[in-house]
């Protein structure tokens, strides 16, 4: 059984922890709840973008395990539980916040921020074949154009990393895989993507395009966009 001496250690302990940076309860004084922590605040449209914004910024803030549950909530009589509900308090306020107003109201009154989070994947956090049908139109009608080589690599990558965010590529789950299935199918769609960026450019790049195709194997996506931003700019200084 406990001693009095062992509660009021205890109690101590949870009190230097709540001043320790590194703990997860503690909360910094320019921690204010009425914060849009990312860009744009979620209006049903572009869930994924908003949820993966959201978990970098909680993730540097300590409190990610608030909304993944790797934070258990302390019982009630624990002198730790005040401290638990003053930041799920605080993380709630900041999805809140970061919430359009009427998908705001649809989750003020739940108790926790893993139920909030929770039911925000419920609704939104599925794959929109809607969704992947305009990316994917967009990408057939994504063209250089007037455009620079890094501006058009940027534009064409935001939607190849939307794509990939709606409808991800399938991975092996069985931990059993010894043909490395899902490296090649990586390695595949990089090919791909390279074929992609280098059909889309203006033909005045036809000559590297062709030193490429002739690549054995093909370089990834990162080296390819290298490649042609260095013949732009060599046409530049010409």
């Amino acid at each position: 059984m406990a001693s009095a001496s062992d509660s009021t250690s205890t109690d101590q302990n949870i009190i230097v922890n709540k001043h320790d940076p590194s703990s997860v309860h503690y909360i910094h004084p320019s921690d204010a709840s009425s914060t849009q922590l990312v860009s744009f605040k979620f209006d049903g449209n572009g869930f994924n973008n908003w949820k993966r914004s959201m978990l970098l910024v909680l993730s540097a803030k300590n409190k990610i395990g608030f909304v993944d549950e790797t934070i258990e909530i302390p019982d009630k009589t624990s002198p730790e539980y005040k401290f638990w509900a003053r930041c799920n308090d605080l993380v709630i306020s900041w999805l809140i916040f970061n919430l359009d107003v009427t998908i705001a109201k649809s989750v003020l009154f739940l108790q926790t921020a893993r139920e909030i989070w929770y039911d925000l994947e419920e609704r939104y956090g599925y794959a929109s074949m809607t969704e992947v049908y305009s990316l994917e139109q967009k990408l057939s009608e994504i063209v250089q154009g007037s455009q620079n080589i890094s501006e058009f690599f940027t534009a064409i990558k935001t939607v190849w990393d939307g794509i990939s965010d709606v409808n991800p590529l399938p991975v092996c789950t069985c931990k059993k895989c010894t043909c490395n299935l899902t490296h090649r199918i990586q390695d595949r769609q990089q090919d791909q993507k390279i074929l992609q960026f280098m059909m889309k450019l203006n033909d005045n790049f036809a000559a590297v395009r062709a030193n490429v195709l002739m690549m054995q194997p093909l370089p990834n996506v990162s080296a390819a966009y290298k490649l042609f931003a260095q013949e732009e700019r060599h046409k530049e200084i010409s």
